[in-house]
C-alpha cells in the first residue's frame, strides 16, 4: 500500500474519479508498483486530512516522465517517447489540469523534471 497526498485544487477531480494519475518526482521513497492498493488523501499531516477515495484504487501502470525546456518550448517525454505539443492537452486534463498553461506553470518552477506518472 502506497499512499500520495495531493493539494486540494486536485481533490474533487480525484474523488470523481476525472483525474486517475498523479506525476511524483523521484526521491528517497519508493513510488507505487503496479497491482499496490493507493491511498489517496489531501491534507495529509493536518487537521483537514481526508481520504479521496473509500476504495484504494490499484495501481495500473508506473512511466517514467521528463519535462524540460528546449529553448522556449516545453519538452515532455514519457517512457523515453516524445510527447507531441497537440497530445499535450490530454496529458493535461489527465493530471487535472485545465489547460497545458495550467501544467507548464505547475511544473515551470521544478524544470528540469525527472519523475514517474502513476496511474490508477
Amino acid at each position: 500500500m502506497v499512499a500520495y497526498n495531493f493539494q486540494p485544487q486536485f481533490a474533487e477531480a480525484i474523488s470523481t474519479w476525472q483525474k486517475r494519475q498523479t506525476i511524483r518526482a523521484l526521491g528517497k521513497r519508493r513510488h507505487a508498483r503496479i497491482g499496490d492498493a493507493l491511498q489517496l488523501y489531501t491534507g495529509q499531516r493536518t487537521k483537514e486530512c481526508r481520504k479521496l477515495l473509500a476504495l484504494d484504487p490499484p495501481c495500473t501502470a508506473v512511466l517514467p516522465i521528463s519535462i524540460g525546456l528546449n529553448g522556449r518550448m516545453v519538452e515532455v517525454f514519457i517512457d523515453d517517447v516524445y510527447v507531441a505539443q497537440d497530445q499535450l492537452e490530454q496529458l493535461a486534463k489527465d493530471d487535472g489540469f485545465n489547460s497545458v498553461d495550467e501544467f507548464i506553470y505547475f511544473f515551470e518552477s521544478r524544470l528540469p523534471f525527472e519523475g514517474v506518472i502513476v496511474k490508477w
